[in-house]
């Protein structure tokens, strides 16, 4: 039975493939072990918990930093890597993007694993 490759938890591309006991992304050099990878899928994403991309919990007022550059969809802005975001909001029932925060670009609703906390 063929075993479902997960994407990559870093940078959420999907061109990740296994290595021994490990997967690997090829476009931002993580690895993860596949164990950890199973556990995630079954006890992770319902703990209800929003987790930066290091695993850090995040609550409201926080500060975060962007760990990639982010183009902004329908515009030609660019969110830079490094930014820091103060104050970031937690909304209830957003979707997939569960970061709320203000920049001097605008308002943005930006995913979790594209942060780590400050």
């Amino acid at each position: 039975m063929p075993q479902t490759v997960p994407a990559c938890p870093q940078c959420n591309l999907e061109n990740t493939y296994p290595d021994g006991d490990n997967f690997i992304c090829p476009d931002c050099g993580f690895e993860w072990p596949m164990q950890a990878a199973a556990d995630e899928g079954e006890a992770g994403s319902g703990d209800g918990v929003i987790r930066d991309a290091n695993g850090n919990p995040l609550a409201e007022g926080d500060s975060v930093i962007l760990i990639k550059d982010l183009k902004v969809k329908g515009s030609s802005t660019v969110l830079k890597k490094g930014t820091k975001v103060k104050s970031i909001r937690l909304p209830a029932g957003a979707g997939d993007h569960e970061v709320d925060c203000k920049l001097d670009a605008g308002s943005f609703m930006l995913k979790a694993c594209f942060l780590k906390k400050a």
